[in-house]
């Protein structure tokens, strides 16, 4: 049950008004019977078994890290990781058995073999593994250093685990900060439920209106590449840069919406990442509670382990002490997003796409950095000044733009021809005489997706200032009016959805 469907509105609808009807001690019961209703809605009803499994896992860890005295450290740090193995453990199996075994019969056939070594193993994936499998371990990992209260209640526990909105794409939730207000009481308050309604149509409209629409386009290139080589090429991975973060902060746009009205406030996962001057700061701004999650439990983790602080150690000895340091924590990055890699996907294109093509990135940013800076010195150029910075936005955009085309290919193979053709072919004049309407949309959708587009971008600086819904919240009544309902037609009237039509997955509910 997509939660752009029609069959999703009436079932939010229901919850909305019977969640303000119900007493507010069963407010939370109410939202964990919804949650398990979702999941067993949403696919094999058997696959619930999966988050169980990982509550019923983290839930007794937790309980045993806290009766386990300071002084047996050994021992907790056994359940620690006994209680991670058990997660990450099922994680492995439904979503990285084939990519090892992908792996192997591709190196066997470099050395020349013709047959399969291992047959691949289909498993059905549960709804959100991979997000609330992150937002759990989060939790023990946090009781285990006295950074958060181990929840006692069982059900408590399940229903931030297993909350329907968070479930479907994320956001990853911190225990220690999001946690308790699941189990609160909310009373019914108007502007609450109305921003977060307005949320969520914000969010349909870069779903339906935006994302859907180019995904026309996108698909058409991907899909047939030989056929459309050099510009079409490059025009396809923007437009499927478009689509990734319309259609996934969309998805977040209608979550956030929906807890909102519900008076349960989740973490943001976008600011406004294309205007990011550098490949770091565009991943401080995208998908920030991945991020923030894999730099509390993975980077700093790993960072200061035995191996790499004696890694450090001897890199200072042997490079002075600022590159030595230097090169030591690239060492970590390469951990941390080979893992950031790997958790988008079991493939080799996610692992090269999202992870260590932003690794390469980032160390080249920091070690060419400072002659760049010297070199922009040398002649006489503000390195703040705007014309700068919009360089360093496109020059960032087009970097994100390969790493995107990598994520959307079929395969590491595929990428590379695609690559390949985009600059082998020179022809630009696709771009104004046409071509682009040979892609499945003619030109009114391409007009909708442009006006569309500059819409988004025009929010996007605004919001760059301040809260947009703020603004409007206090502008006069007959134009907030115009601006919400304008809103809402636009999805009504150019949204992709209706008989015939099946508005496609978010893109990150796959992970």
């Amino acid at each position: 049950m997509g939660i752009t469907s029609f069959y999703f509105l009436c079932f939010f609808t229901a919850i909305l008004i019977l969640y303000y009807l119900i007493p507010h001690r069963f407010q939370w019961v109410f939202l964990l019977a919804c949650s398990a209703a979702y999941y067993l809605l949403s696919g094999n009803g058997l696959l619930i078994l999966y988050p169980i499994v990982s509550v019923s896992a983290c839930y007794g860890g937790a309980r045993l890290l806290t009766a386990t005295p300071a002084e047996y450290a050994g021992r907790r740090k056994g359940l620690l990781l006994l209680t991670i193995l058990v997660n990450i453990g099922i994680l492995a199996v439904l979503k990285y058995v084939n990519f090892g075994i992908y792996t192997i019969d591709g190196i066997a056939r470099l050395f020349g073999s013709s047959r399969t070594l291992i047959e691949s193993v289909d498993f059905l994936i549960p709804l959100g593994v991979s997000f609330y499998t992150f937002s759990l371990l989060g939790y023990v990992i946090d009781v285990y250093y006295g950074i958060a209260e181990p929840r006692n209640n069982y059900l408590k526990l399940m229903l931030y685990g297993l909350y329907f909105p968070a479930v479907i794409s994320g956001p990853i939730l911190k225990y220690r900060e999001h946690g308790a207000q699941f189990f609160e009481p909310h009373d019914f308050d108007y502007r609450r439920v109305t921003r977060g309604l307005q949320r969520m149509a914000w969010g349909f409209f870069k779903k339906l209106v935006i994302a859907e629409r180019l995904g026309t386009l996108v698909d058409t290139v991907y899909g047939g590449y030989g056929d459309y080589p050099g510009a079409y090429i490059w025009a396809a991975t923007v437009f499927y840069a478009f689509q990734l973060y319309t259609d996934f902060s969309g998805c977040m746009d209608i979550v956030i919406g929906m807890s909102e009205s519900l008076g349960i406030l989740l973490p943001e996962n976008f600011e406004t990442p294309f205007f990011a001057k550098s490949i770091a700061e565009y991943w401080r701004r995208w998908h920030i509670t991945l991020g923030v999650w894999m730099k509390e439990y993975v980077f700093y983790p790993v960072l200061r382990s035995r191996f790499f602080t004696n890694l450090n150690g001897k890199w200072r000895e042997r490079f002075g002490k600022k590159k030595g340091k230097q090169y030591a924590t690239f060492a970590a990055m390469f951990i941390l997003w080979l893992t950031v890699g790997i958790w988008h996907g079991g493939d080799w294109k996610f692992v090269i796409g999202s992870g260590l093509l932003h690794w390469f990135y980032i160390v080249m940013e920091e070690l060419l950095s400072p002659p760049c800076g010297r070199l922009m010195e040398r002649f006489g150029i503000d390195p703040k000044g705007r014309a700068v910075s919009v360089v360093r936005m496109v020059r960032t955009f087009f970097l994100v733009c390969i790493g995107d085309l990598f994520f959307r290919a079929a395969s590491v193979g595929d990428a590379f021809a695609m690559l390949g053709q985009a600059v082998s072919v020179w022809n630009p004049s696709v771009l104004w005489n046409g071509g682009l309407m040979k892609l499945g949309l003619n030109g009114e959708e391409l007009g909708i997706a442009a006006v569309s587009l500059l819409c988004l971008w025009l929010v996007s600086l605004m919001q760059r200032k301040g809260s947009v819904r703020d603004r409007i919240a206090k502008a006069p009544l007959p134009f907030r009016w115009l601006v919400w309902y304008a809103l809402l037609f636009a999805v009504i009237l150019f949204g992709c959805y209706g008989p015939g039509y099946s508005a496609g997955e978010f893109i990150y509910q796959g992970f």
